[in-house]
């Protein structure tokens, strides 16, 4: 059985408020919790109009509330923005609150533009330059194995419980999957940012893996995917696709496009490029057409699960998507 999970950037529709995408990602997080889903994963972004979620690890904590099983994680922690030990804390936190439950997932990306990383980090934003180094102390600070010339070795972590949360590395380049590799801890890469070399970067992960963390590589690929009951209704609901991703090329700081708006959009020979560039990324249309590429892209990354994207021109074909996927791939409710 092909395990699926979600990950949710709490996207907001033009012509629907913050708190509509918020109440959206709970109302979506309880469906999936139903359907089967194996995790629920939040994504961090910052300064964007067209995503509502700047801080995980708050998110989760609501979502851990109003769900029953579903396991919930960082899709993921921005991990330059922060001290790995204030991290661990948190994290912890929530697996007090919601044990074997919890997934830590961490990346580089600043989440946003290099002002606002700038302004987040209070002017000391590091460009990922220290960033290996942060994971190895987060994942040292969670085994206890902290170096004894550590500035934290001996500091007790809180809250101290037997259970600890799974820890991913998310990534879209080789420099992610080889460090969690090297680490011994699961990868999740994002097709949907690379939609071009994954399946190399997944080969050289489980090739160079180490165990450490975990005993046995564990890999993800994160995916765009929106599926209809027709193509009709596919073909419309990749209008909004295309707009979003022209807006995105030329820098426009917008909220995600309605299927109205996506509809509505003519393009010239410019735009059409960006757009037929862009395509790879993403996955759309019927049950049948996408399971069809699902499951020929988990054998070809050799896949131990998919995570699913699903940002649509409306919540209720966001919904509907996840419905669709969760009969297609027959997920035990």
């Amino acid at each position: 059985m092909t395990l699926l999970s979600v990950l949710d950037q709490t996207p907001v529709i033009a012509g629907h408020s913050t708190a509509d995408a918020i109440a959206a990602t709970l109302e979506l997080a309880q469906l999936v919790d139903d359907l089967g889903y194996t995790r629920y994963w939040c994504a961090e972004h910052h300064g964007l109009l067209g995503v509502a979620n700047p801080c995980p690890e708050v998110m989760l904590a609501r979502i851990g509330s109003v769900t029953k099983r579903i396991r919930i994680g960082s899709g993921g922690i921005m991990l330059p923005y922060y001290s790995p030990f204030k991290v661990a804390e948190q994290f912890l936190m929530l697996e007090a609150l919601f044990p074997n439950r919890v997934d830590l997932g961490v990346g580089r990306a600043p989440g946003g533009d290099m002002r606002t990383a700038q302004a987040v980090a209070a002017g000391d934003y590091n460009r990922g330059e220290l960033f290996a180094q942060q994971v190895t102390d987060l994942v040292r600070l969670m085994d206890g194995t902290l170096p004894a010339d550590h500035l934290a070795h001996g500091v007790v972590l809180q809250p101290q419980i037997d259970t600890r949360p799974q820890l991913w590395m998310l990534g879209s380049s080789e420099f992610g999957g080889a460090l969690a590799a090297q680490l011994g801890i699961r990868f999740a890469f994002a097709h949907f940012i690379n939609a071009h070399f994954g399946h190399l970067v997944a080969n050289a992960y489980r090739e160079r893996f180490t165990a450490g963390h975990e005993a046995q590589p564990w890999l993800a690929a994160a995916v765009f995917v929106i599926c209809a009951d027709t193509e009709q209704q596919a073909a419309d609901l990749e209008k909004a696709v295309d707009l979003r991703r022209v807006q995105m090329a030329y820098g426009l700081n917008a909220p995600i496009p309605s299927t109205e708006q996506g509809l509505a959009q003519e393009y010239g020979e410019r735009e059409q490029l960006v757009i037929d560039r862009e395509k790879p990324r993403s996955i759309i249309g019927t049950p049948e057409k996408v399971t069809e590429r699902l499951y020929a892209l988990q054998e070809q990354f050799q896949a131990n699960e998919l995570i699913v994207l699903t940002v649509a021109g409306s919540y209720a074909a966001r919904l509907r998507s996840y419905e669709l996927l969760a009969q297609a791939f027959q997920l035990p409710p």
